[in-house]
């Protein structure tokens, strides 16, 4: 049994070790500076600190000059310029220092300048894209500077395989203020009066889902995280999983008390191994502590939870799909309702939130329902967090109140679209979502508005897309997803996202006949309305939104065989300019049909009827010579 005193003493003990050493150095071990490997970045601080992982103590090798401590933390967002490495302040006027894209070879310069010489190293600072300015702390770097981290609060500043540490910091105070100053209604109360919706997709108020299985009639009632992230440039839930997971296990036993569970699960997508290892560990150490399983806090409440893996089907981040596959049977949605609140895993009521929403809960009932509306928009409060990829200077994973602008995060946070090119578009919601364009981009994003133009927040994937993006090709390459990806139990979803599929081939390919955007488009709102499950209904939304903001590009692809941004290789015509061209030959060489023909230091021509429209002649021309058309 764990009560108050255990936290209290867990949290003066960590504190008190944490106040010892002179320098902390906290290296990034998100999955993508672990790709870019910041785990030999680690090993080489231990190796010459000659220290031990986690929270010990250790000394310098050339002397006790400073003692560190030598931690990983989980995402810090700032994914590009991974690894990252960041040595905190002290708190008594030594700030922090962020150093980007660390080597094992920068660590012992690391150690002299800044450790033995209370230096940074300038040529590691972050140094801004547009203006080169070096930003030696994250705090005044423009993509952190313009955020609210909510969920996000100690992503990065943690050890996240630590439980003592997320003590020290809060950790478990709001579930212990929840089990034994409040009731569940309560607490169902204070999450609907805090406006949270869920952020994984739907956007359903998170309070009264919680009440609807409070009320629910049956027994046992369960609790289920959905931690299948599956839209194709989307990691905002493994990031938390994997930076934060004591916080999201905090949400998901708040919600287990608030709705009468006593069991839970954490279905998380087998391509989240790190992830996987994080929450698995989490919950034996929670276990271990008592923070899960019988009299929680001194109460008569008891609750644990385990883990299941996924197999990687975008369905199954569907809701009753889910609860199929956690059943044992093929991960196909069910009609609704009933809901999972009156029926869901085995028959009974269950609770199904995702992982960033349950990771809000323990910053809601830590600083009231009113505080957390004190952001975002009143019809959507609070934060979001989004994936922010593609065509942008600063791609990783940031989190803005609602109702922030696309403007806001593409220039301010993200830096611009880069190479000098221009802003054309923006996919949100991934697969499921819509797009929207530069007439949008100081539309505020919230659940509301982004529906009105067909769009949705979705899971907080955004794509940025610049003018030498193809929107036929991308909402083409969507709709491949999310055929693949249909369960084919109803015959709209199963046939009608085949049917789209073939006509947005036909048309990148240069075969599309005249009807075919007519018919594409009465087939994609028969989709939209007759499908079972939201991933057949929102499965259309990148081709209604892109019809409807690029419906000329679609034309020129149909009407003149052309692809504007010319990408698509079917329409391309490659011709070589002839006051540019040397006659250097090395078109010639390279080309793998042999279409090129002319002498040496004489221009060049390109025989159409043989060319392929690969596009080697114009990569490998260096004097610009040769350009589709």
């Amino acid at each position: 049994m764990t009560t108050t005193v255990n936290l209290d003493q867990i949290a003066r003990e960590v504190n008190q070790r944490l106040a010892r050493p002179t320098w902390r150095v906290m290296v990034c071990d998100g999955t993508g500076c672990v790709a870019s490997g910041s785990r030999l970045v680690h090993r080489r601080f231990l190796d010459m600190t000659e220290g031990l992982d986690g929270l010990a103590e250790v000394q310098l090798a050339a002397g006790d000059l400073c003692r560190p401590l030598v931690s990983r933390t989980g995402c810090h967002g700032l994914c590009q310029m991974g690894p990252l490495v960041v040595i905190p302040g002290d708190g008594n006027g030594r700030e922090e220092i962020f150093y980007c894209r660390v080597t094992a070879d920068d660590v012992p310069e690391i150690i002299e300048t800044t450790f033995k010489a209370g230096q940074p190293v300038e040529r590691l600072l972050y140094r801004d894209p547009n203006t080169g300015t070096a930003y030696r702390s994250s705090r005044v770097i423009p993509f952190y500077a313009n955020q609210t981290r909510l969920a996000l609060a100690d992503c990065g500043h943690t050890e996240p395989e630590n439980i003592e540490e997320y003590v020290a910091r809060g950790g478990y105070a709001s579930l212990r203020r929840a089990v034994t100053e409040m009731k569940p209604e309560q607490v169902c109360e204070e999450l609907t009066a805090s406006g949270l919706r869920g952020r994984g997709g739907a956007g359903f108020p998170t309070g009264r889902k919680w009440l609807a299985t409070l009320r629910a009639a049956g027994s046992p009632k369960y609790l289920v995280c959905n931690g299948d992230e599956g839209d194709p440039g989307a990691f905002m839930d493994r990031s938390l999983m994997e930076g934060d997971p004591h916080r999201v296990l905090e949400g998901a036993i708040i919600a287990a008390y608030a709705t009468g569970a006593g069991h839970g699960y954490f279905y998380i997508r087998t391509e989240y191994p790190l992830a996987l290892t994080r929450i698995r560990k989490a919950i034996a150490d929670a276990r271990r502590l008592g923070i899960l399983g019988a009299n929680l806090f001194g109460s008569s409440y008891a609750f644990d939870c385990e883990v299941v893996e996924g197999a990687g089907a975008f369905v199954c981040g569907e809701e009753t799909a889910l609860l199929a596959s956690i059943e044992g049977e093929r991960g196909m949605p069910r009609p609704k309702p009933p809901f999972p609140a009156e029926c869901g895993l085995f028959g009974r009521p269950t609770v199904v939130n995702n992982v960033e929403t349950l990771a809000t809960v323990r910053w809601i009932i830590e600083h009231g329902a009113a505080a957390f509306r004190r952001y975002g928009t009143p019809r959507s409060p609070g934060t979001k967090t989004f994936a922010l990829t593609g065509k942008v200077r600063n791609t990783g994973l940031i989190e803005v109140p609602l109702g922030t602008t696309l403007r806001q995060i593409v220039f301010e946070i993200g830096g611009g679209v880069p190479d000098g090119r221009k802003f054309k578009a923006a996919q949100i919601g991934g697969p499921s979502g819509g797009c929207l364009g530069v007439e949008h981009l100081d539309m505020p994003l919230d659940f509301e508005t982004l529906g009105q133009v067909g769009a949705m927040v979705g899971s907080g994937g955004i794509v940025i897309l610049d003018d030498s993006t193809c929107i036929v090709e991308v909402a083409r390459f969507f709709m491949q997803f999310t055929q693949h990806e249909s369960c084919g139990k109803c015959v709209l979803c199963r046939e009608g996202t085949r049917q789209m599929l073939w006509i947005l081939q036909d048309i990148v390919e240069g075969k599309a006949v005249s009807g075919d955007l007519e018919l594409l488009e009465q087939t994609a709102r028969a989709v939209k309305v007759a499908s079972l499950c939201g991933l057949g209904k929102s499965a259309p939304n990148p081709v209604l939104s892109t019809l409807a903001m690029f419906r000329s590009e679609y034309l020129a692809h149909v009407e003149r065989l052309y692809c504007p941004a010319g990408v698509c290789a079917a329409l391309k015509s490659f011709a070589i300019d002839p006051d540019l061209c040397k006659g250097c030959t090395l078109c010639i060489q390279k080309c793998p049909v042999g279409a090129i023909q002319g002498e040496k230091r004489a221009s060049h021509r390109i025989d159409v009827a043989l060319c392929t429209k690969c596009g080697v002649c114009a990569t490998v021309c260096r004097f610009k010579a040769i350009a589709a058309r």
